[in-house]
């Protein structure tokens, strides 16, 4: 086996995450400028930081963010000190035989699901700590007000569209924000676009691919399987929280520029199969760190679903 075997797969997978990107909706947002700082390196409490310079940063909105309770560890006057999100997979063993010389095509095969699991459940995430929490101050969260599916649900229209630009563009604080919108739409959502072919065709949905039109209604759109979900009185559940029949899988609209996101270290966990005797196969994992959050806890919203 080659001696640097550990660190061919490992340089891999960091290319992998890289250039593996299953949330476009996140595409083009700027990367956090300060460096990843490692304290407790090798231990279980490891942690990646990042500081900020605190007037870049809020630091209310993590305090407050239903999905990074502990982000915020510390701040002074001049600066704030966010943890990342860490995300693990569980081991997978590894033969001799396919690890031996193995080629780009093999070790793909091999941590593409570690890949895909990171990937997934950071974005999943970062979608979730995005949406508020709940409407306040230069954030909402609107219902939508189309026909009746048959369930009691009102599906989206146009018209929801509408209000969500309607909504940027009075926030008070924002100065009315008309430029740089993106709404991430639900499976569910999207799928009400594309049943509205009766009043605008093709215009809003390409039919023939089954997308929805890059920008509608003057918003940057997008569409995502991992919506956040809320209860029936508009507030955000917890991350991971099981559904429950009066609740809905919401459509998130942020400003973009107001998204501060950081990726941080990729880490191999290896062990040889010559130190496992009774296996007589390697053993690997990884851990990834990353965050995706607001900047300020506003210019932001839902859209939830209305009920007739």
């Amino acid at each position: 086996m080659p001696a640097n075997f550990p660190e061919i797969w490992l340089t891999r997978v960091i290319e992998n995450i890289t250039t593996t990107d299953s949330a476009p909706w996140l595409d083009g947002i700027t990367e956090v400028e300060s460096p990843v700082v490692t304290f407790g390196a090798g231990t279980q409490t490891e942690k990646n930081v990042v500081h900020i310079p605190r007037s870049n940063f809020n630091p209310d909105v993590l305090i407050n963010n239903t999905t990074y309770p502990i982000a915020l560890q510390d701040y002074t006057d001049d600066e704030v000190v966010v943890a990342l999100d860490k995300y693990q997979t569980k081991a997978t063993s590894l033969s001799d035989d396919d690890a031996m010389g193995a080629s780009y095509d093999k070790i793909d095969v091999i941590t593409s699901k570690h890949t895909k699991s990171m990937q997934k459940t950071k974005y999943r995430k970062a979608l979730h700590a995005i949406a508020p929490s709940a409407a306040g101050t230069d954030k909402f969260v609107i219902a939508t007000t189309g026909a009746n599916d048959g369930t009691g649900r009102k599906r989206m229209r146009f018209e929801d569209l509408v209000a969500i630009r309607e909504q940027f563009a009075n926030m008070a604080d924002g100065e009315g924000i008309v430029e740089g919108i993106r709404l991430v739409l639900s499976a569910q959502h999207e799928a009400d676009m594309m049943l509205d072919r009766e009043r605008f065709a093709d215009k809003f949905v390409n039919h023939a691919s089954g997308k929805v039109a890059p920008m509608i209604a003057g918003l940057k759109v997008y569409t995502y399987a991992g919506s956040p979900l809320y209860a029936n009185d508009g507030t955000k559940k917890a991350y991971g929280a099981a559904k429950v029949a009066t609740d809905s899988y919401a459509s998130v609209a942020f400003l973009e520029d107001n998204i501060a996101k950081k990726t941080g270290n990729t880490k191999q966990y290896f062990s040889k199969a010559e130190d496992n005797p009774t296996t007589q196969s390697n053993a690997l994992n990884y851990r990834h760190y990353f965050m995706a959050v607001p900047a300020e806890d506003k210019y932001i919203g839902a859209v939830v679903n209305g009920t007739v």
